[in-house]
């Protein structure tokens, strides 16, 4: 009787090659682990972190929300209803995401379709939050896509790869930043947005507008009338901390400043000339 063939698995680390094992298709289950155990990671080349915004509607206080490490905190985009008045649990879910199996493995293990009504999900680089009043938001501003709920998921999934792939940081203008990305629920529809750090910059308007709509296929692109772009500073809830109060103020100086002056003859007011008919002689 000839010997049953060992399984061939040179360069597979710990991979047991005795022949006391069970059957042949545990032994290739086996091999697969140990393979994907040698795997390495394929990092990203920014670390994200991820927050789930949860509303509290019983609580009417104005405007506020509250972070895992305690510090108070404006809210963040298009959480406010009607009245503008409820309350924020801004925090912080799993470890930071540092490669694209950490990605998938979040991704794939968030029910988007469970999230509730006016609650949101957030994937950030690491030192940004999802609030329009963070130091390194508040220049900034977001694209904000609706789309059914039917394909939100999808339509997220693929927004979120476009931010860790550096899709959308490739079509900002020089010297702009992505934020990151997020996904709130409302009625029948959920709202996407894409955050960048200067609003000041028409080129990366234009330039994340153009890669969302590039890159998603036809039947998950949004309307013209279901997306438009929005500066943080232009929310009616808008309210920066007096510290960078200061440093918006001076910027708009200096935006007027730099805007043309009209011409100071042009300008001034004409004399009126009234024309006296001849007398008669």
């Amino acid at each position: 009787m000839s010997m049953r063939p060992q399984l061939f698995t040179r360069g597979l680390s710990g991979l047991s090659q005795s022949s006391d094992a069970n059957s042949p298709a545990e032994q290739r289950d086996d091999a697969k682990r140990n393979f994907l155990k040698t795997m390495r990671p394929l990092p990203t080349q920014h670390y994200w972190n991820v927050y789930f915004d949860r509303s509290d509607a019983s609580v009417r206080r104005h405007g506020t929300c509250i972070l895992t490490d305690s510090a108070p905190s404006r809210q963040s985009k298009d959480h406010r209803p009607d009245d503008g008045e409820y309350k924020v649990q801004l925090e912080q879910l799993g470890g930071q995401i540092e490669s694209v199996q950490d990605f998938w493995r979040y991704n794939n293990n968030t029910p988007v379709d469970r999230i509730k009504m006016r609650e949101s999900i957030y994937l950030f680089k690491s030192g940004f939050k999802p609030i329009w009043e963070d130091r390194r938001n508040v220049n900034g501003g977001s694209w904000t896509f609706r789309v059914p709920k039917t394909i939100g998921p999808d339509v997220w999934t693929r927004v979120q790869l476009l931010a860790i792939g550096e899709k959308l940081q490739s079509a900002l203008g020089d010297s702009d930043q992505l934020c990151g990305v997020g996904l709130s629920v409302r009625f029948n529809s959920h709202l996407i947005t894409v955050w960048h750090r200067d609003s000041s910059k028409q080129a990366s308007v234009d330039g994340m507008l153009a890669c969302v709509l590039e890159e998603l296929p036809e039947e998950l692109r949004p309307k013209a009338e279901n997306y438009f772009y929005k500066r943080h500073c232009d929310h009616a809830g808008f309210k920066a901390p007096p510290e960078l109060q200061a440093v918006l103020d001076s910027q708009k100086r200096a935006d007027d400043a730099s805007q043309p002056q009209p011409d100071a003859a042009a300008a001034a007011p004409h004399p009126e000339v009234t024309v006296e008919p001849p007398s008669a002689q």
